[in-house]
């Protein structure tokens, strides 16, 4: 299997006063191809810190990441920028769609921004497979929480992006909509050959991941 992301001996300091805190103990984790991933975790243990280098949102104070195979954490802000856009998705608790643009919309703004093609047949298959077809000339405010996720799932995979982080992607969802994202998103990871690292409180989603990693006090550790 490819890795597609990977820490080697990550941590991240803070300073706090006079004090230095270690938020993040030294790291290391592979994301496959193919892999859905957990990460889970008490608040202020990390998972935030954790997710922000792999997303190379901040920089490790030690250690390295690498986006498929090449150097990403050691990159300036406006060639990290350039490479996010074309090889990372984000799903977040809130959907993260743009209030003013129609779904459809949504997905045609990465064209306009890289002065690329549409890409029309790969963006009704998404919205088959996701079933948001009917909504795709919908703004998220007329959407249901499901249909958001479902139509923001579309998004972060209409670039083709080889890694996807889903920020407790069904913290808004009643239980039904909440297994369907999460199945949705599993047979995508692994059809479309991405790697998704999923952050989550609800446990009862966790049968769907391939590798579930628990942060505890900065320590990352892979559950049995």
């Amino acid at each position: 299997m490819k890795a597609l992301i990977e820490m080697t001996n990550v941590t991240k300091d803070f300073i706090q006063g006079d004090n230095i805190i270690r938020a993040l103990k030294e790291t290391n984790f592979i994301a496959y191809e193919g892999e859905l991933i957990g990460i889970v975790g008490p608040s202020g243990s990390g998972k935030s810190t954790f997710l922000t280098i792999l997303g190379g949102l901040q920089k490790p104070t030690t250690g390295k990441v690498l986006l498929n195979g090449k150097p990403f954490s050691e990159l300036d802000v406006k060639q990290k920028s350039k490479i996010r856009l074309d090889n990372i998705g984000f799903i977040l608790q809130a959907s993260n769609l743009i209030p003013f643009l129609t779904i459809k919309e949504q997905m045609i703004l990465y064209n306009k921004i890289r002065k690329t093609k549409i890409n029309q047949t790969w963006m009704d298959e998404l919205f088959a497979k996701l079933d948001v077809e009917k909504l795709k000339n919908k703004y998220p405010n007329q959407l249901s929480g499901g249909e958001r996720q479902r139509s923001a799932i579309a998004k972060a995979l209409y670039h083709q992006p080889s890694v996807i982080f889903a920020d407790e992607p069904t913290a808004s969802l009643d239980t039904k909509k909440a297994f369907e994202v999460v199945k949705l998103l599993a047979k995508e990871t692994k059809e479309q050959k991405k790697a998704t690292i999923m952050v989550t409180h609800d446990e009862r989603m966790l049968e769907y991941c391939d590798k579930v990693y628990e942060i505890v006090d900065g320590v990352l550790s892979l559950r049995a």
